[in-house]
């Protein structure tokens, strides 16, 4: 009788969680990857010297207007952040709920990373730079926090099918576990066409992002809080 009323009044000292809180924190991650591309797009297309055949995203941050790309890994990796506390509260009783948003709170904290870690200059940018540049340690800092970033994110994508595919989202779960293999083959083929890179990683944000609307849409209701 002693357990039954101290259980309840602990349920009644704390109070539920909205599930609100848990949605609103989780359009973080639905906004960092196009947030991050459109303003990579924007600067690639304006900034002197740059080519997307040539160089890659990360080196907009080198130059007079690098800040501008420093400024945008931070907010995208703080995006992140909040997404994957926010994704936690809505997947909490779902399979996948737990390392699903840890694995893309390691994604987020690699843009942070990247951010502190600049990319070396390389390809002709900034302009006067030699086509091929020697590696630096800041240079290897980077192309580690990306690595390590994107392989968390494909893990995601495999973790993430599995409350996709629960709530009967079975061509979703598919293609989150295809999208890896899309990801991993611009890694690869990085050193022949950095465009490819570009896009295999543009298209792991892109694919992330839309993952999360549709957990978002359709929560279950067993992550509402119980009254």
């Amino acid at each position: 009788m002693t357990q039954t009323l101290n259980a309840r009044r602990t349920e009644a000292s704390s109070p539920p969680v909205s599930p609100s809180v848990g949605r609103r924190l989780s359009a973080g991650a639905v906004l960092a990857g196009p947030l991050f591309l459109g303003a990579g797009l924007v600067q690639g297309f304006t900034r002197e010297g740059f080519d997307f055949t040539r160089n890659a995203i990360s080196q907009l941050a080198l130059g007079d207007l690098g800040w501008i790309q420093t400024v945008s890994f931070l907010l995208t990796g703080t995006l992140l952040l909040l997404g994957a506390a926010g994704l936690r509260r809505v997947l909490r009783p779902e399979p996948g709920g737990t390392w699903g948003p840890v694995l893309i709170a390691v994604f987020g904290a690699s843009f942070l990373a990247a951010a502190a870690f600049q990319a070396d200059p390389g390809g002709g940018f900034p302009v006067g730079s030699p086509d091929v540049g020697t590696m630096s340690a800041h240079g290897a800092g980077h192309m580690a926090a990306g690595g390590i970033g994107y392989l968390a994110l494909c893990v995601a994508f495999l973790v993430l099918a599995r409350p996709l595919a629960a709530r009967g989202h079975r061509g979703w779960a598919l293609v989150s576990r295809i999208a890896p293999v899309v990801v991993l083959a611009g890694f690869m083929a990085s050193a022949a066409a950095v465009l490819l890179f570009t896009l295999g990683a543009g298209s792991g944000l892109c694919w992330l992002a839309a993952v999360v609307v549709r957990l978002l849409t359709d929560a279950s209701p067993d992550s509402r809080p119980t009254r």
